[in-house]
């Protein structure tokens, strides 16, 4: 199994945008948090590099996306399970078209977009933090087509039914989850 250092290291060999690095370890940190919080507390390792790495391909490859990742990551001889998991995010948006099966799997296309959502919602608040973020606010930010208009409602919506929650839940829940480590990544993106 890759190392974080290994899935860090290979992340920057194609990613040198500190956007796409800082979405990456947004991802890392909702995808760690949501490991503990849904009973895979052994599994917070894998979880995070899922997260770290599902973007691998996309600055240099976006018209490949999640397709040219699988073939870089066996270049890399990543494990199986992870191509796949990555891979599933782009679900219904990219040629790999691989359905999100396992509950990991599940929670990584419904955070992807949202990730991008609050992390612009965060941005127009005067803390220009998610720490004091409100889930009314987040909602109406949500229901603004035009903010934030790269974020995909409707795989936000796909991504809280396929979990089996209401979307308030989802939202709520990666909210929280962006608030345990921003300060960390902040100063991680500091330092790129």
């Amino acid at each position: 199994m890759l190392t974080r250092e290994e899935a860090w290291n290979l992340l920057r060999e194609y990613n040198k945008e500190p956007f796409h690095l800082r979405h990456a370890l947004t991802v890392e940190g909702i995808m760690r948090y949501f490991a503990k919080e849904l009973g895979y507390a052994d599994e917070v390792e894998y979880w995070g590099i899922v997260g770290l790495l599902h973007d691998l391909d996309f600055e240099k490859f976006p018209e490949q996306h999640c397709v040219k990742s699988q073939e870089l990551m066996r270049q890399h001889g990543v494990d199986e399970s992870i191509i796949r998991a990555t891979a599933s995010h782009g679900w219904g948006l990219s040629e790999a078209n691989i359905k999100p099966e396992h509950q990991m799997e599940k929670v990584l296309f419904a955070i992807d977009e949202l990730s991008g959502l609050i992390g612009a919602a965060a941005l127009m608040r005067p803390s220009k933090s998610v720490q004091d973020m409100e889930l009314k606010s987040l909602k109406k930010k949500f229901k603004d087509k035009k903010f934030a208009a790269g974020c995909s409602r409707d795989v936000i919506k796909t991504g809280a039914e396929e979990l089996g929650w209401e979307l308030d839940e989802l939202l709520e829940k990666t909210m929280v989850a962006m608030r345990v480590d921003e300060e960390a990544i902040n100063t991680a993106c500091e330092a790129l």
